[in-house]
């Protein structure tokens, strides 16, 4: 089982209309509602790829109710989420047709309890003992603390449980210190982390904060690794265009499944790659065009080499 954690969990709610116009009214199309925030996304990526799932984090109100019934009828995947009193967040993306352009808007999320908190802490822990790996992913909502992921990066590793961070920020740079396994930001992340805008020299230098291994999103240039066991980029073989809004978190449930299925890191990154750009073609986050998948993964250019032992 692997289990992923959203803390700040979240009802995905798209409007699809005709033209997006500022100061004007507009006649929706189409709407769709799925469960979401990254860890939730990732999750059902995973079940798609075939690997039974655990999701835990905090799920609260009328808005956490639905992300919930929601979650029922996704083959593979366990609800584990953590009740709160407060309501969980809803996101809103507006699809405009005749640009295919998307605009975004995210609520904070609720303010958890010390008590709520702590809660989570023991069911967290309770969750690592049957678990393969660990994806924590993500923002933080109000009043959980600020190096929250470092505990947890701390409790996984203690379990002997493979940990992959997927965060920003302040949560993101504490995180790194607990020395997680995997980090994978993009190349914004990555800057503003270690101030460098070149993305090896920069994944180089997060390897020295304390990452085992650095895996970064260079959107349609597709993803680069530095690890102990050497160095590589993989490339998309071709340009795909779409809804890139859910790709990171197809590239992390590729690159969590193919470590419990201890692949070699050339083909982790070519999985990665490849349900990346497959997510891209789909119209919601947490999905993945399968023939697309398939088509692209033979064919996705992984260079680079191995350290020598």
């Amino acid at each position: 089982m692997i289990l992923t954690v959203t803390l700040n969990t979240a009802l995905d709610i798209t409007y699809r209309v005709r033209a997006l116009r500022p100061r004007s009214s507009h006649r929706v199309t189409e709407v769709s509602e799925r469960p979401g925030g990254k860890g939730l996304n990732v999750a059902r990526v995973l079940t798609a790829l075939g690997h039974p799932t655990t999701v835990t984090g905090f799920a609260g109100g009328s808005t956490g109710r639905a992300v919930r019934e929601l979650l029922r009828d996704v083959p593979g995947l366990t609800d584990a989420l953590v009740a709160v009193e407060g309501g969980s967040r809803r996101t809103v993306a507006v699809v405009d047709e005749s640009t295919g352009e998307t605009t975004r808007f995210d609520e904070p999320g609720p303010a958890v309890s010390p008590a709520e908190w702590s809660a989570f802490q023991k069911a967290y822990e309770d969750l690592l003992r049957p678990a393969s790996a660990v994806a924590l992913c993500g923002s933080l909502p109000p009043g959980v603390p600020v190096g929250a992921y470092a505990g947890l990066v701390r409790a996984a590793r203690a379990a002997g449980v493979p940990v992959l961070l997927d965060t920003s920020g302040e949560p993101l740079r504490r995180g790194l210190a607990a020395r997680p396994d995997i980090v994978k930001p993009n190349a914004v992340e990555l800057a503003e982390l270690t101030g460098s805008h070149e993305p090896l020299q920069a994944a180089r230098d997060a390897r020295r904060r304390g990452a085992h291994a650095v895996v970064a999103s260079l959107g349609a240039e597709g993803l680069l690794a530095q690890s102990a066991e050497g160095g590589w980029r993989a490339v998309p073989p071709r340009t795909v265009r779409g809804d890139p809004a859910g790709a990171g978190d197809a590239a992390v449930a590729g690159l969590l499944s193919a470590l419990v299925e201890e692949l070699p890191w050339p083909r982790r990154l070519a999985r990665a790659v490849a349900v990346s750009a497959a997510a891209v073609l789909s119209p919601v986050a947490g999905e993945f065009d399968r023939a697309a998948y398939e088509d692209l993964l033979s064919d996705v250019a992984v260079t680079g080499e191995a350290t020598a032992a």
